[in-house]
């Protein structure tokens, strides 16, 4: 097994994780190769783009927390290879393991006792009024919301062509299930189980207690855009990390995208486990 491994920089204690997490890699027979800004950090000379992990690693390692592992979605590009996320600190929904677990998960690795949980991205296109566009990808969601100024906004929402909704609220959000859990369930959207084949658009602080969150296939694809030109412009937001200025007269379509995101889980680790945890349901 030939184990990538890109660390959180901004993390404190990565780097001690990172040394440990590939000797113990290394003692149980895997071969580790650091992403170049990772290779530098220890000192090292060397290491590979996260670019170029799909052509030289059977899988990747990520150091840091749910963050990263969002960002390491748009460094790693076309990327069919499981991706595990090692959590410094506490579990995330999207880590495998925490940093107290290497351990465990280096005899995991090397033994073959993991499984793979296939992810949903989506597959946002910017449209310019000039017909330029811009593609991103996304694993938790995509957002179109207010920009400079404090007023509400006004959104016209398309499905497959059809009229959807006319919202006025902060903005809107269109998450994946695995962005069920992050932004959109703050604005009051819906659980969803990560395989589940939808999306969902959830109105951020709708001004009509009417207009709520709708769950919808995974097979259609949406269109958002700003309708008044006094709204002034918006940004769009794909997973909290690249924002764009989006103008009157500019549209985003949002699909699923033919590209997927393998999370590595280890045995006896689970969805429902994580949401227990992470928001401390106690049952009766």
């Amino acid at each position: 097994m030939k184990v990538g491994i890109l660390l959180n920089p901004q993390k404190t204690g990565g780097l001690k994780t990172m040394m440990a997490l590939r000797a113990a890699l290394e003692a149980r027979g895997c071969e580790c190769v650091l992403e170049r800004d990772t290779a530098a950090m220890a000192g090292e000379r060397g290491g590979i783009l996260a670019g170029e992990f799909a052509a030289h690693v059977d899988m990747a390692a990520v150091l840091g927390g749910d963050g990263t592992m969002m960002h390491a979605v748009s460094r790693f590009g076309k990327f069919d290879r499981p991706v595990a996320g090692i959590n410094i600190g506490t579990l995330g929904f999207l880590t495998t393991c925490t940093d107290a677990d290497i351990g465990r998960f280096a005899d995991a690795v090397s033994e073959g006792r993991f499984s793979i949980s296939p992810r949903m991205l989506l597959e946002a296109t910017v449209i310019r009024r000039d017909g330029s566009t811009v593609v991103y990808h996304a694993l938790n969601e995509v957002t179109m919301a207010r920009g400079e100024t404090g007023r509400l906004v006004t959104l016209t929402a398309m499905v497959n062509g059809e009229w959807l909704n006319r919202y006025r609220a902060d903005g809107l959000i269109v998450a994946t299930p695995t962005g069920s859990t992050a932004y959109s369930l703050s604005a009051g959207g819906p659980l969803i189980a990560p395989l589940a084949s939808v999306m969902v658009i959830t109105p951020i602080c709708p001004h009509s207690l009417s207009q709520r969150s709708l769950v919808l296939s995974d097979d259609v694809e949406i269109e958002i855009s700003p309708e008044r030109a006094d709204d002034g412009p918006m940004l769009f937001t794909v997973d909290g990390r690249d924002t764009t200025r989006i103008d009157p007269g500019d549209r985003v379509t949002v699909k699923k995208s033919d590209r997927s995101f393998h999370l590595l889980l280890l045995e006896g680790t689970s969805f429902y486990g994580a949401l227990r945890q992470k928001l401390g349901w106690q049952g009766v």
